[in-house]
């Protein structure tokens, strides 16, 4: 056992003894070699060194805007639905996970990228055929835009060769910005605005044809009068008509941003069946079928006439009104949620270039050919020991002599 233990520790001994020799071994290498390590250390830094003054120097500016905040109230719209009887649009932000997104994704918009090409003349300056070339390289090479996911802050970044244009630039995106943002609904009250716009100009269509039809109709016919009971019948079926057109013009803006289980849809939809209730109510003590206003037994034929047209007339003048009220409503909360784009840090010419890096780069050229000055290094030392092994410089010879062959070939 003692014999045992004896060679265990001798067999240990020697192979930490090789351990040093090997390290020993190693380090013999290096500080044989130490000329070529340091000639292509030094030589991949100063090449690298110099390639990177060659290099035109490019600058960056950047300019830090805040989007717009979009609201959660409508307050304007809520004092003129207690004015008109008319209940209040719920007015929730759009849901954006992150705002500032969509104004990055504007900015690097076909519509501002080809402005900025115009406003600078890129075409000629980067020296390309094609628009679409130019505005691949804006948008790619040239231009960063991104969001800070804390603050919210949009940052715009701008490279190239001159200081001042990259300041130029940065600061013309916003302008383009802005310009683009004012003829754009990107805010829930931007879009009721433009919804109402054009329902209002469809109904101010109808309104002008009623009152023509009226008018040519009583010049045909001569002026007609009705009692005071069957003008207040018309009036109140004709305002009943207007409030539910407008509901569910209101109801159609609701389903842009929210959904069937949202409270105040439900509560829209409620008053709508209450309204077209309460319309049939009425309809049904004016007389029967389903477009009598007043039976026809009592009224002469041209007197039916006129109080059809009375009606269209009334109908088109309360919806009218109506939605005058909400175009107005969306108007001041798109003045109050407005998309205003504030600028934090105009950009400015930098003083210092942004590319290349040249420190970054010479040390990542200097460790690089530290490392394969190593490898070449041992890679020398095992051919050199290798070449005075007969055996091995027999194998050098025959694997230059198949490779000389195949270069023949």
């Amino acid at each position: 056992m003692e014999l045992d233990k004896d060679t265990s520790d001798a067999s240990r001994l020697t192979s930490h003894i090789e351990d040093e020799i090997n390290l020993l071994d190693y380090l013999i290498v290096l500080l044989k070699r130490k000329k070529l390590i340091i000639s292509i250390t030094l030589g991949a830094a100063v090449i690298t060194a110099i390639i990177s003054f060659i290099m035109t120097p490019i600058y960056r500016a950047e300019t830090r805007i805040l989007p717009p905040q979009t609201g959660s109230s409508s307050t304007a719209l809520s004092m003129l639905t207690q004015m008109a009887g008319v209940p209040d649009i719920a007015s929730t932000a759009l849901g954006l996970k992150t705002p500032g997104d969509l104004y990055v994704g504007m900015v690097k918009s076909r519509t501002i990228a080809d402005r900025i090409i115009d406003r600078f003349n890129l075409i000629k300056l980067y020296d390309t055929e094609y628009r679409e070339d130019a505005r691949k390289q804006l948008i790619e090479d040239i231009l960063q835009a991104e969001t800070d996911k804390d603050s919210g802050i949009i940052s715009i970044g701008v490279e190239d060769k001159d200081p001042k244009r990259a300041a130029d630039m940065a600061n013309a995106f916003v302008e383009e910005l802005k310009n683009l943002t004012k003829g754009l609904a990107v805010t829930e009250a931007s879009q009721r605005r433009l919804f109402f716009e054009e329902q209002l100009k469809d109904t101010k269509m109808a309104l002008v044809k009623a009152e023509e039809e009226m008018q040519g109709f009583q010049e045909k016919t001569g002026a007609l009068q009705v009692d005071a009971q069957t003008k207040a019948v018309i009036e109140g079926i004709a305002m009943l008509r207007a409030q539910i057109a407008a509901k569910e013009v209101q109801l159609k803006v609701m389903r842009t941003y929210a959904t069937a289980q949202n409270p105040d849809f439900q509560r829209a939809e409620d008053e709508l069946n209450g309204l077209k209730a309460e319309l049939g109510k009425l309809e049904a003590k004016g007389g029967s079928g389903h477009d009598t206003i007043i039976p026809t037994g009592r009224m002469p034929e041209v007197g039916t006439e006129y109080v059809r047209k009375l009606r269209d007339l009334k109908f088109y003048e309360d919806l009218y009104e109506l939605l005058t009220k909400q175009y107005e409503a969306a108007k001041l909360d798109e003045a109050r949620d407005a998309a205003v784009i504030q600028v934090i840090d105009k950009a400015i010419p930098p003083e210092k270039i942004a590319k290349p890096k040249r420190t970054f780069m010479i040390l990542i050229a200097t460790f690089t050919g530290f490392f394969l000055s190593l490898f070449v290094a041992f890679f020398a030392e095992y051919k050199e020991r290798a070449s005075k092994d007969p055996e091995n410089k027999e194998r050098f010879e025959t694997l230059k002599r198949y490779a000389t062959f195949r270069l023949k070939r």
